[in-house]
């Protein structure tokens, strides 16, 4: 389950980076986008964007990220017992 996450977390990463940076933008940010948005949209519907600024992106990031940490070292390494 761990590994699962921390490929989520990376994609969330890329993705965040293309929005910054549109001139990496190729077809293999659709992909990404096909991972993350199904995640990002139920958040953005209970906070929406204040000001510009996505909210919802920095609250699954940081979700994932303490999920992963809570996990112990084997779920995130071996895939679990």
């Amino acid at each position: 389950m761990g590994w699962v996450l921390r490929i989520f977390w990376f994609a969330m990463i890329a993705y965040a980076l293309v929005s910054w940076v549109p001139s990496i933008r190729g077809r293999w940010s659709d992909y990404v986008a096909r991972i993350v948005e199904p995640v990002l949209n139920p958040v953005r519907r209970v906070i929406p964007p204040l000001g510009g600024l996505d909210l919802s992106f920095l609250i699954v990031i940081l979700l994932v990220g303490y999920v992963l940490r809570s996990l112990p070292p084997a779920y995130c390494y071996y895939g679990g017992p």
